[in-house]
């Protein structure tokens, strides 16, 4: 049976880090770049062709294989999301027909098994074949490379354990392709806010990883503790809008962002410049969709982040998988000399939006708002109801300060910004912790929807 790491030297071939990935592609052509996806794209084609639930739902597109020919031809396709996947699951339980694998298991070439953490509804299996696994592990090393992460650096990660692919996916990534030490914190329920900070006392924590939300809390508690910690670098999924105030909180310490999601691993990274996210070009055809029509959106225009994975050839390929994660294509020529395009990030989900008397609001959108305002901690949900025949939304708000005047300045603030109304509570530090699950989830939740279905 082969293992983790007998094509390490293979796969680093394929897809380099640090110096390597630099030399390979600093001044590389857009036209040498498609060559190679092009490449990639074919393999990647035939094996979907063999997988039902692909072959089903292009079949009732009316494709057949000489259909697709090439990355010109992605549009045809008709592209899928995670509703797709749990559908699959549903009629071919308990994994699916999404993966290709056969029915006997005794066959089954060595697989991962993770899930999704149920954000946005029931677990979604995430299924990984060896190589594919580790290419995903290779290019997050990349990532963090291109950030700065040094050998010997200590890093503290506080991505989760358990079923969720987080912590699993970083352990691996600083173990196969880094020289770092790692502390695998987890969440604050894995392990307590204020352990976390001893952990990262005791053995001197260089970097910091993990989502941007439990990073402030982390920081609140350090200082409430009065401890020093020789942070030199966060690498996270970090609000652009609340970057200012995160590395604040940790005195001054330069915190950059990364976009990826559990069925495609790392997508986009910021390198030390900061200057947008660099899209792994040669690993993926990275499309932007319009949420309401699913055509590709003009150059500039927001859109739903439309993944292809291009080395995904075994288990569960992926063509055109929707994350209906928001994002915008940067204009302009990547500042490192690289032919891959950029794009500025996470910029909420489509299917998180809310429409107050015509306007669609994010809770994104809610949290980078109240990130302005002094007096308040950052910690912050929306509740959604109805009221009467149309929607209303309240955002509930930590806050030093709980008077009328500071919440009509928050309530007025809101208004400026998303341009609606929305009913303002001011809460003390850490009332909203029971709704938002900080302490027991990697990604903390920021809207609860109460609308009746």
């Amino acid at each position: 049976m082969s293992g983790y790491f007998d094509d390490a030297a293979g796969i680093l071939d394929d897809y380099p880090i640090g110096p390597e990935f630099e030399a390979r592609f600093t001044g590389m052509s857009r036209d040498a770049l498609r060559a190679l996806q092009e490449r990639r794209f074919a393999a990647v084609m035939a094996r979907a062709w063999q997988v039902p639930f692909y072959a089903r739902r292009w079949g009732e597109a009316g494709l057949v294989p000489g259909d697709i020919r090439s990355l010109d031809d992605l549009p045809k396709i008709p592209a899928f999301s995670k509703a797709d996947i749990m559908a699959s699951v549903e009629a071919h339980p308990p994994l699916g027909d999404f993966h290709g694998l056969p029915e006997d298991r005794s066959q089954w070439p060595p697989v991962v098994l993770h899930t999704t953490s149920g954000t946005t509804g029931t677990p979604q299996p995430l299924l990984y074949g060896v190589r594919d696994r580790e290419i995903q592990n290779a290019l997050l090393a990349r990532a963090y490379t291109l950030m700065g992460l040094r050998d010997g650096d200590v890093v503290h990660s506080v991505y989760g354990f358990g079923p969720v692919n987080g912590g699993h996916y970083i352990r691996e990534t600083l173990l196969h392709f880094t020289r770092t030490l790692l502390i695998p914190a987890g969440t604050g329920a894995e392990t307590r806010s204020e352990q976390q900070v001893g952990l990262m006392r005791r053995f001197g924590a260089t970097v910091l990883v993990g989502f941007g939300d439990y990073l402030f809390k982390l920081a609140a508690v350090a200082r409430e503790q009065g401890v020093e910690i020789p942070l030199r670098m966060i690498a996270g999924h970090i609000a652009h809008d609340t970057r200012p105030q995160l590395e604040a909180a940790w005195d001054g310490v330069k915190a950059y962002d990364w976009y990826g999601v559990g069925d495609t691993g790392v997508l986009a990274a910021e390198g030390a410049e900061r200057d947008g996210l660099h899209l792994m070009e040669d690993a993926h055809a990275i499309e932007l969709l319009d949420p309401e029509t699913g055509a590709v959106v003009a150059p500039g225009g927001q859109g739903n982040l439309c993944a292809t994975v291009l080395f995904k050839d075994g288990i569960y390929p992926i063509i055109r998988f929707n994350t209906q994660d928001l994002s915008s294509e940067l204009a302009g020529a990547n500042p490192l000399g690289l032919p891959f395009r950029r794009i500025a990030g996470f910029q909420g989900r489509s299917d998180n939006m809310v429409k107050l008397k015509g306007i669609n609001v994010y809770p994104t959108a809610i949290g980078a708002a109240l990130a302005e305002l002094d007096g308040l901690v950052g910690e912050y949900v929306c509740i959604v109801d109805r009221d009467g025949g149309g929607e209303r939304m309240t955002v509930m708000a930590e806050a030093g300060e709980l008077g009328e005047v500071m919440r009509a300045r928050v309530t007025g603030h809101l208004k400026a910004r998303i341009g609606v109304t929305v009913a303002v509570a001011l809460v003390a530090p850490g009332a909203t912790a029971e709704f938002t699950e900080i302490e027991r989830r990697q990604k903390p939740l920021r809207l609860i929807d109460r609308r009746p279905r």
